[in-house]
């Protein structure tokens, strides 16, 4: 049975029975970006090292919810070190209908904008603090896939690369976890097939049966129905989102999170979401014909979540 649980994280896991979740699929607030204005908000620290310390509070209780076979997928993405101006103020620029989440009153301005062996302007590290915390905990790290954002955001900054992409990281519980492959497999590529069938001849590269790297090269590989499909790899390209939330525009995109659950649980199962927001999990699974279970700590979030998914179309 789906629900919303309007509560801190770790307190709302907690009200939860041990193995209820098939896997958790999630996006927790980027440290020193946002404040919601919600007492008791992740993201808000006073230092990176309690951020990541209150996340695994979080994701330690996620690993007694899910099951024996079950996997977690956490999209995050990194911060800087310094003055505070240029992520704040590149928001600012491009979200006008938000400005009020930047007002120079926010908790944000409050933290410190450097730490113990963290100098100004170094990117922090995020991502990978909390990955090896997690596999420290007890979670099995399993792939880094880079999210790479076709229609990213420009950035002022002139003396780095402009940022494109994020983190999800697949974590499981268990060494054997349930992972179905097949199921967001991509096709091949026009020239891929035209390479298989140029090895038809007697004297081509596949003209017989060759091992490469674990793959069987036969010469039907493009009439086997099994052989015109490439398992996925691990830079997904996915434009940010076109769903819109006055209060929340720092969602995750449909698309993105679409092959996390196809490939992390089956029809029926239950998939969680600790960092609920607008609601983009339980959407997609209701239309993928999964239960859902979302806890979002800011009470206006729930609402438009609940509406938001009651309008979702179910598979």
């Amino acid at each position: 049975m789906s629900a919303i649980l309007c509560s801190d994280a770790a307190a709302g896991l907690k009200t939860l029975p041990q193995g209820c979740a098939r896997m958790c699929v999630t996006s927790p607030p980027y440290y020193g970006l946002r404040d919601y204005g919600t007492d008791g908000q992740i993201g808000v620290e006073q230092s990176p090292r309690e951020y990541i310390d209150r996340l695994v509070e979080v994701f330690a209780e996620v690993y007694r919810v899910l099951r024996p076979d079950g996997t977690l997928w956490i999209n995050i993405s990194d911060s800087y070190a310094g003055s505070g101006k240029s992520p704040m103020y590149i928001q600012v620029a491009g979200n006008v209908k938000n400005k009020n989440l930047y007002d120079m009153k926010s908790r944000i301005y409050e933290m410190p904008k450097k730490w113990d062996k963290i100098k100004p302007k170094d990117l922090i590290g995020i991502p990978w603090m909390l990955a090896f915390a997690l596999r420290d905990f007890g979670y099995y790290l399993r792939s880094d896939i880079i999210w790479h954002k076709l229609n990213c955001l420009p950035e002022s900054v002139k003396d780095r690369p402009t940022k494109s992409y994020e983190h999800i990281f697949l974590l499981a519980k268990s060494p054997k976890y349930y992972y179905d492959y097949k199921s967001i497999q991509e096709p091949i590529k026009a020239v891929t097939a035209a390479r298989y069938m140029r090895g038809r001849s007697g004297k081509a590269k596949y003209a017989e049966t060759k091992m490469c790297q674990g793959i069987d090269r036969k010469t039907d590989a493009v009439t086997d129905e099994s052989r015109q499909f490439k398992r996925k790899r691990d830079v997904w390209e996915v434009s940010t989102n076109t769903f819109r939330m006055d209060e929340h525009f720092a969602m995750y995109p449909e698309k993105l999170i679409e092959p996390c659950i196809l490939a992390g649980s089956e029809k029926g199962d239950t998939v969680l979401d600790p960092f609920f927001g607008s609601g983009t999990t339980g959407a997609v699974a209701k239309r993928l014909g999964r239960e859902y279970i979302g806890i979002e700590i800011n009470p206006k979030f729930c609402e438009k979540a609940y509406a938001r998914i009651e309008n979702a179309g179910e598979g």
